[in-house]
């Protein structure tokens, strides 16, 4: 595989997500500026241009976060890359399609086809990673995002009362309320936006919460994940409790999610007591344990991959996982390793001979048995 081209940031641009992000960011500030000019226009006093300089701020933030967010990327490991130090391998996972090692927080994406560096998750609506080099500009991104939402939010609303009233004002008000004219385009246009707005602040807000709270403890999506299986596997076993080397203090852990400058996102420091490869040594056993659970099916009924097979596989079809990983075309006789389940569906690696690692994805439960069993219905 071939390292990341230098166009590959502006082709990131060319998909539903970023395409539809720059369509809220039009849609709300068009919608703040068109009301705005009738209900509080900035030229009629200082606190209107205040008040209307406010939002534009806080709009020009959103776009330039993210577009910094999706051109930046999240960074990626070197393709073929080794620590420096040849005994240091035994404590790192090995990628076959990077051809090299995972550095410690690294993982795997198979949508960005790298390894990257502190990966806390593939965000669709920038069409990339969040990780090491774009953590600081996607945070800044949402923070942005939510208030100027919620500023629009408010404002959008209130344009839309005095929009409702206007003939009773007419008849009935002072002269001093503001007059707001719209046309069926463009209430229907305010409406969408309000609806907008008010969902970026309810989705968006919480995923800025818990990116908050990630960035304080230096901990990462995926990373949350492994520490909650920590627990659980090292209380079942009766071992310590797992300490996360990451989290050196707040006020570094948030320094260095915001300036990646900090580190080159291969090695990182760690609190007092613990080593550089802890969390690395704690992923093998967790993948070991894993794989020791795991169970060989074989497949007895081809399955095409499709998402929704409700032809061959009616129950299957209507409880299908909500993922997006791929789905696994079977044929008779193909063995896999299940190690993930739901009612109708498994999750599983095919086992290709000669080769350490096969296609993954969900196949339908009912396209396969277990091993064992199979061998058990098979005459002498």
């Amino acid at each position: 595989m071939m390292a990341p081209s230098r166009l590959a940031p502006f082709r990131r641009l060319c998909h539903w997500g970023p395409i539809a992000v720059l369509g809220i960011i039009k849609l709300i500030t068009w919608a703040m500026v068109h009301l705005i000019g009738m209900w509080w226009p900035p030229h009629t006093s200082i606190l209107a241009a205040i008040h209307a300089s406010l939002y534009l701020s806080l709009a020009a933030a959103t776009l330039y976060y993210f577009l910094q967010s999706l051109l930046e990327g999240p960074g990626y490991v070197p393709m073929g890359w080794k620590p420096a130090r040849e005994e240091d391998t035994q404590y790192l996972q090995f990628c076959s399609v990077c051809n090299g090692y995972k550095a410690p927080r690294s993982h795997h994406c198979r949508k960005c086809g790298y390894c990257v560096k502190k990966m806390d998750h593939h965000c669709p609506w920038i069409n990339c990673c969040v990780g090491h080099e774009n953590h600081g500009y996607f945070t800044l991104f949402l923070f942005s995002a939510v208030l100027g939402c919620l500023h629009a939010s408010i404002v959008l609303s209130i344009c839309m009362y005095h929009a409702i009233n206007r003939v009773w004002y007419v008849h009935n008000g002072t002269g001093r309320e503001p007059m707001i004219y719209l046309t069926l385009t463009t209430l229907l246009l305010t409406l969408l936006a309000i609806g907008m707005a008010i969902g970026v602040v309810l989705a968006v807000g919480v995923l800025l919460y818990l990116q908050i709270r990630g960035i304080l403890r230096n901990q990462t999506t995926i990373e949350d994940w492994i520490i909650e299986k920590a627990a659980g596997r090292r209380e079942e076993l009766g071992l310590p409790p797992f300490v996360f080397p990451y989290n050196i203090g707040w006020k570094a852990n948030f320094k260095m999610a915001l300036f990646s400058s900090q580190t080159d996102g291969l090695t990182w420091p760690v609190r007092e007591g613990c080593g550089e490869y802890d969390l690395t040594r704690e992923q093998q056993a967790q993948k070991l344990d894993k794989r020791l659970r795991s169970r060989l099916y074989t497949a007895t009924h081809p399955y095409n991959g499709r998402w929704v097979p409700l032809v061959a596989h009616p129950r299957a079809a209507c409880g299908a996982p909500c993922s997006d990983e791929p789905r696994l075309p079977l044929q008779p006789g193909d063995v896999l390793r299940a190690t993930r389940q739901r009612r109708h569906w498994l999750f599983g690696e095919k086992q290709v001979v000669g080769s350490t690692r096969g296609s993954r994805g969900w196949f339908p439960r009912a396209c396969a048995v277990p091993t064992d069993d199979l061998c058990k219905t098979k005459p002498d």
